[in-house]
């Protein structure tokens, strides 16, 4: 399996308000920056969105190190949180509904195709790429044209 690293983040100017998403992917001496962004959605969807869309652009399933200042996203899936909710119809518990379902569903189905280690990087501390990836998702959510989050904007 190619091993590949993929760094993400997301960004929102409100929450919700406009939003974006960078990406970097990296293997060997290659090197992609990916990014995009939506007119109305939150933070969280936008981290999930530059692990999603990292995760698709992979042409065959790669053994992959996914670094992210997403605390929410890393420990959703390390401490097993996001397939509990999976298991129970995507309820966090007998109350309360988990959030972006949709994109848990896709993320989790990804992470099936590849082997994924996620890696939580502390934000705005220097780390060159997690740097880069903010300017990306900040540059593609002031964008003129932007995505609709579909989803998102139905609730």
């Amino acid at each position: 399996m190619k091993k590949v690293q993929i760094y993400t983040d997301g960004a929102c100017s409100g929450n919700p308000g406009k939003g974006g998403y960078g990406i970097i992917l990296v293997y060997n001496e290659h090197r992609k920056e990916l990014s995009g962004g939506y007119r109305l959605t939150t933070n969280n969807r936008m981290e999930m969105m530059a692990a999603i869309i990292g995760l698709e652009a992979l042409k065959m399933p790669c053994e992959v190190s996914l670094y992210t200042d997403s605390r929410y996203l890393v420990d959703a899936i390390t401490k097993g949180w996001a397939k509990k909710w999976q298991a129970n119809g995507w309820k966090r518990n007998t109350k309360e509904t988990a959030k972006n379902p949709d994109l848990w569903q896709k993320l989790l189905t990804l992470c099936e195709e590849h082997e994924v280690k996620f890696i939580w990087v502390k934000g705005h501390a220097g780390h060159s790429e997690n740097e880069q990836c903010d300017r990306l998702a900040v540059t593609a959510a002031q964008q003129s044209e932007l995505a609709i989050d579909e989803i998102y904007e139905q609730q």
